[in-house]
């Protein structure tokens, strides 16, 4: 994994599992340490946050790993994943990118920052600007089906080039935000911190709710957005989703 100097901190305590190596950071200890290195003096660097339903589409598709092994940090954003990793004796803390997205627009951007966002509806991001004051935010939308369109992909990598940002929060859906951030990063041009964040915006802006704390603190939170959205959700997570066992035990016998 590329990890860099900077980032040095965050390297810490990661433990390979699945098959890709995560780092074990609680949400607070990402904010904290990703504040001082997010600057448009930096060469860019990119967040991943896998969770379950990107854990089943990789063992399916081993074409997109190298989207995940070249990022320059790796985090947990599922509490079945950490259920999972306890088995095998390993702390891999929940650390959502919707948290670590509030918490970085809540504590440790300024109003006139650089920063841009790839995806997300226009009034979402109209939300956005006014409720933390952003005065120097730069929006791009990309088309439907990214995800086969390359040409599209470079097109969000070179928006980003173009526009020098601290933070880039990239969140057109998984795999296509994890395309983006790579191109990104192979163009050499952009600098800043790259955020592959899904759905946060939805979330920030109201427009999907989310659920509450207790919820998600009881590991539950897949059911009440199963039940939010059930024929968008449905199939993932309970026909979809379950292959994890599976996944899991065979990475359990090779050991990783």
């Amino acid at each position: 994994m590329a990890y860099t100097s900077e980032l040095g901190p965050v390297r810490q305590n990661t433990y390979p599992f699945l098959g890709l190596q995560f780092g074990a950071k609680a949400v607070s200890d990402v904010v904290e340490q990703l504040g001082p290195v997010a600057a448009i003096s930096e060469p860019f660097r990119y967040v991943v946050t896998p969770n379950v339903d990107h854990m089943v589409r990789l063992e399916g598709d081993g074409s997109l790993r190298v989207l995940y092994e070249d990022a320059d940090i790796l985090l947990n954003d599922s509490r079945v994943l950490e259920v999972l990793a306890r088995r095998d004796g390993l702390d891999l803390p929940a650390s959502p990118g919707a948290d670590i997205v509030a918490a970085l627009l809540d504590g440790e951007i300024r109003p006139d920052d650089p920063i841009t966002i790839i995806g997300t509806e226009k009034e979402d991001v109209e939300h956005i600007r006014q409720r933390y004051g952003l005065t120097n935010l730069s929006w791009h939308a990309p088309p439907m089906g990214l995800r086969h369109k390359p040409e599209a992909v470079a097109e969000a990598a070179a928006f980003m080039a173009a526009h020098p940002a601290r933070l880039h929060f990239i969140c057109v859906g998984s795999p296509q935000q994890e395309m983006v951030a790579y191109a990104a990063k192979q163009r050499g041009d952009v600098v800043g911190i790259g955020l592959c964040c899904g759905a946060s915006f939805d979330f920030l802006s109201g427009k999907t709710m989310r659920a509450p704390k207790w919820v998600r603190r009881a590991r539950f939170e897949w059911l009440f957005r199963m039940l939010s959205e059930p024929k968008r959700l449905t199939k993932r997570y309970l026909v979809d989703g379950p292959r994890i066992l599976s996944i899991w035990r065979k990475y359990r016998k090779l050991g990783s």
